[in-house]
């Protein structure tokens, strides 16, 4: 391009080179490059999707996998809850048993005799009388009793002891375990453990019983036909002591220990004198 000038020749402008071409198609410098696809946008999205409108790509929904019920567990949770109810029925049955008077405990006894209700008179107890005493019931549970008692400090005896001396050990609280002399071994040895070396206990043979194994206490009689039955111990726990008209102080050593059933009245000076309930 020309210049004119006034009254002057002209001119063409300088042009002053940097050296530098501009790059073909280059942008002005204003102008600011497109986003390429698949740039990364602050906040994590990428591609054209991830900045259009400002939105990520919708995220996927997980594939749940059903699986079957697990019943082990459950099975073992009301396995639990079933000993647990048992076992508190159990623990509330024992207290509401244990909280009945023994009386009644005695009677709930399956097969026990109670004599305090058939004859009143039998076993009002006190009633000391020397010699040889004839009893309707056998063994005898009650009844006039010679002054001298048996000695019942668990004590295990191998031959027949004199009635009047063990019902008068009754009196006291004691249970008379008794069996047949021809009672197997394992039997009698079951029956020593029950008894031996417990105080108002005593084990003796007895001759003419209609079971091979008989209870007494004051009062009170059970027939068994083996030492597993449970009842024995049931009846043990129930009247030993309970059973006593004399009060749980009343004496078992000092007793008569000898066997034989001839009661021994020369004994009867020299027997102590029985506490004061």
């Amino acid at each position: 391009m020309s210049i004119s000038t006034p009254g002057g020749p002209e001119r063409r402008p300088t042009v002053v080179s940097t050296g530098k071409k501009p790059a073909a198609g280059r942008p002005a410098a204003a102008e600011k490059p497109a986003a390429k696809a698949g740039a990364t946008k602050p906040g994590g999205g990428k591609g054209p999707r991830a900045g259009a409108g400002g939105k990520g790509r919708k995220p996927v929904t997980p594939v749940k996998v059903s699986q079957g019920r697990s019943w082990g567990p459950i099975a073992l949770f009301v396995a639990v809850g079933v000993l647990a109810v048992g076992i508190i029925g159990i623990g509330a049955w024992a207290v509401y048993q244990g909280a009945q008077p023994w009386q009644k405990r005695a009677d709930a006894i399956d097969g026990v005799v109670d004599f305090r209700k058939k004859d009143k008179d039998l076993v009002k107890g006190g009633n000391h009388q020397p010699g040889t005493i004839k009893y309707d019931v056998s063994p005898p549970v009650a009844g006039p009793h010679n002054q001298a008692w048996q000695n019942c400090m668990g004590d295990v005896y191998d031959a027949p002891i004199a009635n009047e001396h063990a019902v008068h050990s009754l009196e006291h609280g004691t249970v008379w375990v008794t069996y047949r002399p021809d009672l197997p071994a394992d039997q009698v040895a079951k029956l020593k453990s029950k008894v031996q070396g417990k105080e108002k206990l005593m084990l003796s043979p007895y001759e003419g019983l209609d079971k091979p194994i008989s209870l007494q206490a004051w009062g009170f009689q059970l027939k068994v036909d083996n030492a597993d039955d449970g009842r024995i111990d049931e009846f043990i726990k129930t009247l030993r002591v309970n059973a006593s008209i004399e009060g749980p102080n009343a004496l078992c050593d000092q007793g008569v220990t000898a066997t034989g059933t001839t009661p021994r009245d020369n004994l009867q000076q020299n027997m102590p004198e029985q506490p004061t309930q």
